[in-house]
């Protein structure tokens, strides 16, 4: 059964594929709590009550709350498709609370951080230093993330027409504007890739490692935790932060919310709201400084 959920979100729903080997690591786990705690060999098997067992032994593990609420995340999609498969007749999860998170605003570097992370002097004119250079200023300047970037492809970029085509999450293809700055370094990186390298093909990636493979997601967050250690005081330095702070920067110089969404691309409203959270939070700090009777 577990298998056969696998196969439906590789390649019905195209989740892509750290969401679904955290499922399969999820159902595994819980296969093997069941199995040794009450001898069941098969989740579709599971009630309630054994279900139940797992979540308040993973919260004995001392788990997070989040971490739980992730592992109930996918029982409930797994059960969910077996009753869609008719495999099943009641879902057992139906009955099973999620556990209450604290609530976390994402954090964001303030504009004059990222104005100085993105000094062009803070790069090495090697080839390097201008690919370090690039990938911290597309993060910013396009919001995506660290997977889009490193499957990015010379041929995705538009410069004529000022846009980049980025594949999502579920194979969802969308349009993000680029900036003549970002444009105008794209062609500056471009010329170092091709010295170091060779003439660019469009099927090569954007973003290459010092020997001129792809990318991949250890190699992006050095680099981004190498220039943020410079200037930011953040906890959290991750390519992540450079995408919530395109974010916020956006909303806060009064962005649309739906287009913001758009050119995040989140499924729905409620992942792009959570940002709106900082907005307020400056909006406030701004009318306690500045209204008389704060």
């Amino acid at each position: 059964m577990i298998d056969s959920f696998i196969n439906y979100l590789e390649y019905e729903k195209r989740t892509s594929n750290h969401t679904v080997l955290a499922y399969r690591k999820d159902l595994e786990q819980a296969l093997d709590f069941v199995s040794l705690s009450f001898s069941i060999k098969d989740l579709g098997e599971c009630s309630h009550s054994e279900l139940r067992a797992w979540i308040i032994d993973l919260v004995e593990q001392g788990l997070s709350p989040t971490t739980v609420n992730r592992k109930l995340a996918t029982l409930r999609s797994f059960y969910k498709f077996l009753m869609r498969s008719k495999i099943i007749q009641k879902d057992p999860t139906y009955k099973l609370k999620s556990l209450k998170t604290p609530k976390k605003l994402p954090e964001f570097l303030q504009e004059s951080t990222i104005e100085s992370v993105l000094e062009e002097e803070v790069y090495e004119s090697t080839f390097e230093g201008q690919r370090d250079r690039m990938v911290m200023e597309f993060l910013y300047l396009t919001g995506v993330r660290l997977s889009e970037l490193t499957a990015l492809k010379w041929r995705d970029l538009n410069l004529h027409e000022e846009r980049v085509k980025v594949m999502g999450k579920r194979q969802k293809e969308r349009i993000i504007p680029i900036t003549m700055r970002l444009q105008r370094n794209i062609l500056s990186y471009k010329k170092v890739f091709e010295e170091r390298f060779s003439k660019i093909e469009g099927n090569e990636y954007f973003i290459i490692s010092n020997k001129g493979e792809k990318s991949y997601p250890m190699m992006i967050y050095r680099i981004v935790r190498q220039y943020l250690d410079l200037f930011a005081q953040n906890t959290k330095r991750s390519p992540h932060l450079l995408r919530h702070t395109f974010a916020t920067h956006l909303l806060n110089k009064g962005a649309d919310l739906n287009a913001v969404k758009d050119l995040l691309g989140h499924a729905n409203l409620a992942a792009t709201q959570v940002y709106t959270h900082n907005t307020i939070e400056k909006l406030k700090a701004v009318f306690e400084q500045a209204h008389p009777k704060a």
